[in-house]
């Protein structure tokens, strides 16, 4: 973990092809072994999700190169690494885990962390979604509360209830969220735990059962798109 988060750090402040290719057999170093962490860790949610069985790391895991066609920001990597776990693989939509590996400096909002749940889903699994927390809005607040140590992100909701929703319903707050994931933040003490990736496995289980709501209401979306 240490080369990894070194090699970011450092790539943070070098964010240049000429010197990522001077330390290209670096990068494909970390690569390497955050391509072992995924897999580990792939195979411990596969235990307790079945939906995610099947997948290979290649299906989860994010370049470190960076789309820069229609960004301002032209530096062309990434000063993170990730992957997202979830049913037919990272592009598909669906709820799933994700895990994210980012140096904390003054020149770094994020830092690391793992979230469980759905970010941006598209418009018609996001009225799924809540038609969903209108049909089961206690057992989604459940699935919350028992993740412990994980908090929702509120970031990003709407200051009014959405439209054709009542607006005197017990789960107003949640229908106004435009997304739904739960997110803890990873401290170095946490990264460099030799058992990394059974500690990331074990708080992914705790989640299980709001990404399991969050993937039936994503599957009737689609459904109903057919």
């Amino acid at each position: 973990m240490k080369e990894l988060m070194d090699f970011l750090l450092e790539l943070g402040m070098n964010n240049n092809k000429e010197w990522f290719d001077k330390n290209k057999s670096r990068y494909q170093d970390v690569q390497g072994w955050f391509n072992e962490l995924t897999g580990r860790i792939l195979d411990g949610v596969s235990s307790f999700d079945p939906l995610v069985r099947g997948l290979t790391v290649k299906d989860c895991n994010y370049r470190i190169y960076r789309d820069m066609r229609f960004s301002k920001d032209k530096t062309p990597y990434k000063t993170h690494i990730g992957a997202y776990i979830c049913p037919n693989g990272k592009k598909s939509g669906y709820a799933g885990y994700y895990f994210h590996i980012e140096p904390l400096n003054g020149s770094y909002k994020t830092g690391s962390f793992i979230s469980s749940g759905i970010y941006m889903p598209e418009p018609v699994v996001l009225k799924s979604l809540r038609e969903e927390i209108l049909d089961n809005g206690d057992g989604l607040i459940s699935a919350v509360e028992s993740a412990q140590d994980f908090t929702l992100n509120m970031d990003n909701k709407l200051k009014k209830s959405p439209t054709g929703f009542p607006k005197d319903s017990p789960y107003d707050e949640l229908l106004k969220q435009k997304d739904f994931f739960l997110e803890k933040p990873l401290d170095d003490r946490y990264l460099l735990d030799r058992n990394l990736a059974e500690r990331i496995i074990e708080d992914f289980s705790k989640t299980y059962k709001l990404t399991e709501i969050l993937n039936r209401a994503v599957q009737y979306a689609y459904e109903e798109m057919v």
